[in-house]
Order: C-alpha cells, then structure tokens, then sequence
C-alpha cells in the first residue's frame, strides 16, 4: 500500500479508533522533506495469516536471521529498510487506521505466536531474534503483543516510530500539564526498565506533533523517562533524512530520540527514516 503524504496522512496519525485528532493546518517550508524512492527489492514473498512475509535474496537461512513485524508502515518501505539491513526478513502489516484497529488483531493472546510459527513454516527458515516496529497507529499491535507474557518473552527487541500515544484523564488536555491516562503505558514502561537492565533492546521516536484529542509522543515520552528515572539531553543536530533531533535519552539498551517538527510531512519524516533507525535497534549505536 502507498504512503500518501497529505491530508489523508492526517487521519493516517489518529491512534485511537473511536476518537480522530485535531487535524492540524501549520505547514512549513523551512526545513525539506526528501523521500525514499519506492523500490521492489528482491527476494521471496509469501501471503501469512496476517501480513506478508518477505525474506531478502541476500538472507542466510541457516543462520538463523531476524524476524522484524513492522505495523502501519506500508510494504514496500519496511522491506526495502529490512533488505537494507545484515540478515533480516520482515513481515508487514496494514490494517487501517487508529492504534485500536491494530489493537484488535492480538486480541487472542496466542495469535502472536502462531504467527511466527507460521513465518517459519512457509518461510522455511528457523528465526533468531524477534524484533517488533510500529509506526504511528501501528504501536497499537506492538502495545497489545506485549501483554501476552509468552510473546513478550520471545521478544528481543522492539521500534515505536512516533506512535506512543494515550488518553487524557478528563477526556482533554490542560490545564497546564496535562493528566493523561497512563494504564495503557505500562507495558512500555515495563519494556524500558528492561532494556535499562539490557535484558530487551527499546528506541522510541517522538516528534512535537499536538494531536489535541489524545495524549502527544512527547508527552508520553516524558511520563515514560521520569518514571524509568531518566532525563533527556537536550541536543541540537541532524538525524536522517534531514530531520532535526532536539533531545536524547540513551541508557543500558534504551534510546529514546525526539525531533522537531509538528506538521505531517515531519511526522512521515520518521516512517522514511526507518531503515536508519533499525540499526539504531540492531547495533545498540544511537543518533
């Protein structure tokens, strides 16, 4: 599927099914927005249950590779930035939009693991490591996925490109310092203290996008760092694709980087930076 910039995108960015954000109209010309050019890289594709499973020409089957389920990211770019990676295959899942609708599709605790199960099979391949991604709404799936202990322990790793979002106690925000609900942050919080510990391996992105309805990625990155004990470094430099990174929080196997920009090329900016930020995941190396 296309990742359309523009005003689609805009709905794109809502992560709670029931509840659409504040379409914000700013848009700026100062800082560009380049893209990664749509490519077909070659390799072996086969439908799954849900999702496909793409496994690159260059993989080594016998040395067991990655497996990364990226969700809300499209198909061809998750697999060009999987195919741009050592030895990992990837399989891509879209399902619409809003983090409910991706929320629902592990509703079973056991769907996770058949799933993997099923890559193997018609994979042919024993898989290694476990990595999840999500972009946006697509975070909702990896939320979800984390509930199920035996899911969660399978897991090594795990990407939130721009998309940890919650709700407000009060249903808006502010006055002041917004209370936002934190139930559906625990299972983050629980992944972050982990990988302090180097048990798991976390990066989370964050822009400066306000979506009004729901809780923003910065805001919940804040919650996320105070209760993990951290404080950001503020930082002023380029990231990829000619994003601008303005904090840092990097400890034991934990990196969380925010960037600028509230607008939604910037929040696309992040979806085309992935194959930049799987070696942040793989390598451990931050920005």
């Amino acid at each position: 599927m296309k990742i359309v910039v523009g005003s689609i995108l805009l709905v794109a960015m809502s992560v709670l099914a029931q509840q659409a954000q504040n379409p914000s109209p700013m848009v700026e010309h100062t800082r560009a927005h380049p893209r990664l050019e749509k490519q077909t890289p070659t390799g072996r594709r086969e439908k799954l249950d849900l999702g496909t499973l793409f496994i690159p020409q260059k993989v080594k089957l016998k040395s067991h590779p990655t497996l990364l389920f990226f969700f809300h990211g499209g198909d061809w770019l998750p697999e060009l930035a999987a195919a741009r990676q050592t030895n990992m295959a990837v399989v891509t899942v879209q399902a619409g939009a809003g983090s409910g609708t991706y929320a629902k599709l592990f509703s079973e605790p056991d769907r996770f693991l058949k799933l993997v199960a099923e890559a193997e099979s018609k994979g042919g391949v024993k898989f290694g490591s476990i990595a999840l991604g999500g972009w946006s709404a697509g975070c909702g799936a990896i939320r979800e996925i984390l509930k199920s202990p035996a899911s969660y322990d399978r897991i090594n790793s795990i990407l939130c490109v721009d998309g940890i979002h919650t709700g407000y106690v009060n249903g808006k925000p502010g006055p002041k310092e917004s209370a936002i609900d934190t139930e559906n942050l625990e299972n983050w919080t629980k992944l972050g203290r982990d990988a302090i510990a180097g048990k798991k391996r976390m990066v989370v992105t964050h822009s400066e996008i306000f979506p009004g309805t729901f809780a923003s990625t910065t805001e919940t990155a804040d919650y996320l760092t105070e209760k993990w004990g951290l404080k950001p470094r503020s930082t002023a430099k380029w990231g990829p694709m000619k994003t601008q990174i303005l904090s840092e929080v990097h400890q034991g196997k934990l990196l969380v980087v925010g960037f600028a920009g509230n607008s939604a090329p910037d929040h696309v900016d992040e979806l085309h930076s992935l194959p930049e930020y799987l070696k942040w995941l793989m390598t451990g190396h931050g920005a």
